[in-house]
């Protein structure tokens, strides 16, 4: 509990500077959850190419071309 203490202490200016700003990660993180589901969904892709492309299609929720495989 002490260790715990000591450790906010150090940490006042940061913890304190989140309510002058309170500016956080989760929208990065979210979206780096979501890059991950897609890896899984992909995962029998050949090329870099139609890799990239299903990211940007699924990540900005735009249709998938006719020509492209889709993932279940």
């Amino acid at each position: 509990m002490r260790d715990f203490a000591w450790m906010l202490r150090r940490r006042e200016d940061d913890l304190l500077n989140y309510f002058d700003a309170p500016i956080d990660n989760g929208i990065v993180e979210g979206l780096n959850n979501k890059a991950k589901v897609i890896i899984h969904k992909a995962y029998g892709v050949k090329t870099a190419t139609n890799y990239i492309r299903n990211l940007y299609h699924c990540m900005a929720d735009l249709p998938l071309p006719k020509t492209m495989h889709t993932f279940a």
